[in-house]
């Protein structure tokens, strides 16, 4: 009984690991339209990060103010690139996983932004910056155009 037990725990870690791992390879790449300045190195780090993430980038080498403000995203959000992602505005260096959330909760909203361009957020996390981080918030951007904190990152 003992030997049947532990096949039975081996089976069940096997799985806990590499669920995720088949449930990834299971879905469809995410589309996104990314738009910004074509000679922007830390946008191109973000569009990597994403591409590692199962997303798929069609990349606009044109400046992001116009297209920022046509999907709604107010100034004060601003950050280096913005991309279209679904029904979604994604404004500056937003998580991945972030986004993923986004897509899979669905709220009433334009899209997420992280403003500025936080050391440490992913784009901005490389060699250059010799392992340096600070402290930022991915935002929620409402029809309203106001925020909520939407993830947090410390």
């Amino acid at each position: 009984m003992r030997f049947t037990f532990r096949k039975a725990a081996i089976a069940a870690a096997i799985a806990i690991v590499f669920a995720p791992i088949a449930l990834a390879s299971s879905q469809k790449s995410i589309s996104a339209t990314v738009y910004k300045d074509p000679n922007c190195g830390c946008c191109n780090e973000w569009i990597a990060h994403l591409e590692k993430n199962g997303f798929v980038a069609k990349i606009i080498n044109e400046s992001d103010a116009k297209t920022r403000n046509a999907l709604g995203i107010p100034n004060r959000f601003a950050s280096c690139h913005t991309a279209k992602i679904g029904d979604y505005a994604i404004e500056g260096h937003v998580p991945a996983n972030d986004i993923l959330r986004l897509l899979q909760e669905r709220p009433d909203a334009i899209g997420l932004s992280v403003p500025n361009m936080p050391i440490g957020s992913p784009g901005m996390d490389g060699e250059a910056y010799g392992g340096l981080s600070e402290p930022y918030q991915t935002l929620l951007i409402a029809k309203d155009g106001s925020a909520s904190v939407f993830n947090e990152y410390k």
